[in-house]
C-alpha cells in the first residue's frame, strides 16, 4: 500500500468536517472548553487541541466537569449514576453541550494518534475560534452524516466496527441495533458474536480482524497505536479507505455521550431492532 492519500471524499471530511469541529468554543465557556480539552488529553496521554486560554479548575462546579471529562475519556461505561448527578447539578442546562466538547476533546486527539500510526497527514489548524455554533449540532447532525456518507467500506465492514465500538463503551441501544444493508450483504448473529473474540473466530475474515485490532487501539490505548497493528490495516485497505475506518470509529464513538448522560436505553426489549443507513448518512427505520 502507498502512503500518499488522495483527495477523494474520506480526504475531504477529515479536512472540513472535522477539521471544524476542533473551532468549537461556545461563547461563555472557553473555561469549559479548555478544562476539558487538557483533562481528556492527560488521560489518554496525548497532546491536547488547542486552547483559548490554559486554565485550572477552580470552583466545585469545574473540578466536578473535570472528574466527569476524565471518566469520559477513560472509560464511558463506567460513568456512575452519582458522578452524572453531580454532573448535571454543575452544568445544569449545559450538560449535553460540555459533553459534546469533551467529545470532541476526548476522541479527536485519538483519531490525529491514529492518522500518525497510519502516516495520513493532520489538516492544518483552523486560523480562527467558532463561538457561535452549538458543538454538539456540529457533531451530530454535520460531522456524523458526512462520515455516514461515505461508501468505501463494505457494510458488512463497517457494521462489525459499530458493534465492536459499541460493545467496547457497552451502549445499549447501538448494541440491539442492526443495520440491514450489512445483514443483505452477508452480516448475521453468527458472525457478529464473534467479534468480542475476535482474534480466534474463523468466520471473521483477516481484513476484519486488522480493523478491529486499530478499533481497540483507538479505544483503549491511542498512544500507543503499534506499527503492527497500522501494517495491517495497510496489508488489507487502501489509504481511503483506512482513513473512512477511522472516522467510521469516531462517528460510532459519539454513542459516548448517550452512554454518559444515561440516555443509551435501547428500543426494544427483546431481540434487536433493523435501520438502515441512508444515502444522506442518516439512521433511518428499517
Amino acid at each position: 500500500m502507498t502512503s500518499s492519500v488522495s483527495s477523494t471524499a474520506p480526504r475531504a471530511v477529515l479536512t472540513g468536517e472535522l477539521a471544524r469541529l476542533v473551532t468549537y468554543s461556545p461563547a461563555g465557556d472557553a473555561r469549559l472548553t479548555a478544562l476539558v480539552r487538557r483533562t481528556c488529553a492527560a488521560a489518554l496521554s496525548l497532546p491536547p487541541l488547542l486552547v483559548e486560554d490554559d486554565v485550572e479548575a477552580v470552583t466545585d462546579s469545574e473540578k466536578v466537569v473535570v472528574e466527569f471529562a476524565e471518566q469520559f475519556s477513560t472509560d464511558v461505561s463506567t460513568v456512575t449514576t452519582e458522578l452524572r448527578g453531580r454532573f448535571f447539578a454543575a452544568v445544569g442546562r449545559k450538560a449535553f453541550t460540555v459533553c459534546a466538547l469533551a467529545f470532541i476533546a476526548d476522541f479527536v486527539p485519538r483519531v490525529r494518534s491514529g492518522f500518525d500510526a497510519l502516516g495520513v497527514d493532520w489538516p492544518a489548524a483552523d486560523s480562527g475560534w467558532d463561538h457561535a455554533e452549538d458543538p454538539g449540532d456540529a457533531l451530530l447532525n454535520v460531522f456524523a452524516p458526512a462520515v455516514g456518507r461515505l461508501r468505501g467500506l463494505d457494510p458488512v465492514t463497517t457494521e462489525i466496527i459499530r458493534l465492536r465500538g459499541a460493545g467496547q463503551h457497552n451502549c445499549r441501544l447501538c448494541r440491539s441495533r442492526r443495520e440491514v444493508a450489512a445483514l443483505d450483504a452477508g452480516g448475521g448473529e453468527s458472525l457478529y458474536a464473534d467479534i468480542e473474540r475476535f482474534e480466534t473466530s474463523e468466520l471473521l475474515s483477516e481484513r476484519h480482524k486488522a480493523a478491529l485490532r486499530y478499533v481497540d487501539a483507538l479505544i483503549w490505548s491511542p498512544a500507543r497505536i503499534g506499527a503492527d497493528i497500522a501494517a495491517g490495516v495497510h496489508a488489507h485497505f487502501s489509504d481511503d479507505e483506512a482513513i473512512e475506518l477511522t472516522l467510521d470509529v469516531m462517528r460510532n464513538a459519539t454513542n459516548k455521550i448517550a452512554v454518559a448522560l444515561g440516555g443509551d436505553e435501547p428500543r426494544v426489549s427483546d431481540g434487536v431492532e433493523h435501520y438502515l443507513l441512508d444515502a444522506d448518512g442518516q439512521v433511518q427505520d428499517a
